[in-house]
């Protein structure tokens, strides 16, 4: 697994690098300024963030937000830091794993599965999210398109959904779009 550091402390950083490389994964970038994180992960990649940090701090977070708006990953964080407002900052951040006085080299590997396994159960439930809202909005589409045929051309529901069916077929065009194109041309005609 291709893994990106953040640590300020050379010396720790240090530590966590042998271990992970130990474990055979490869350190593709350690970043020490928190700053540079989001710019860092889109330039190198990694398939995993790992942060060391006392406490983690506002430009930490604030370039979380950002990495896990555009660019989502599995994030550990090890920190000293056990306050709850910290610890609900972090993962609303997208802080995958948060470890307080957790870094062990025994333990590394399995938080890091453990972390894996979570932001792939996480991203496939917003997959699906997406895809219902999707549907959703579709199905709004085709119910207002089919109203406006029904009201037109005084069809009924069944005759107006083959009508907008027959349309999308003609065209090769998914129903959303033609209901789309209906209700878009209702608003032209006014």
């Amino acid at each position: 697994m291709k893994i990106m550091l953040v640590d300020e402390s050379a010396e720790r950083s240090l530590y966590l690098r042998l271990t992970l490389e130990r474990l055979g994964h490869e350190i593709v970038a350690e970043v020490a300024d928190p700053r540079r994180l989001y710019d860092e992960v889109r330039r190198q990649s990694p398939d995993a963030i790992i942060i060391d940090t006392e406490s983690p701090s506002r430009d930490t977070l604030e370039h979380l937000c950002l990495i896990t708006e555009s660019c989502p990953r599995p994030i550990v964080m090890f920190t000293q830091d056990a306050k709850r407002e910290s610890i609900r900052e972090a993962v609303r951040a997208g802080v995958t794993a948060y470890i307080v006085d957790g870094l062990a080299a025994e333990r590394i590997e399995p938080i890091i599965e453990t972390a894996v396994a979570r932001f792939e159960a996480f991203q496939s439930v917003q997959a699906e999210l997406a895809q219902t809202r999707s549907k959703l909005s579709e199905r709004k589409l085709v119910e207002r398109a089919k109203g406006i045929l029904m009201k037109e051309k005084k069809i009924s529901e069944e005759e107006a959904f083959g009508l907008l069916r027959k349309l999308a077929m003609d065209r090769n065009a998914p129903l959303g779009t033609v209901a789309e194109q209906v209700i878009t041309f209702a608003k032209l005609l006014g």
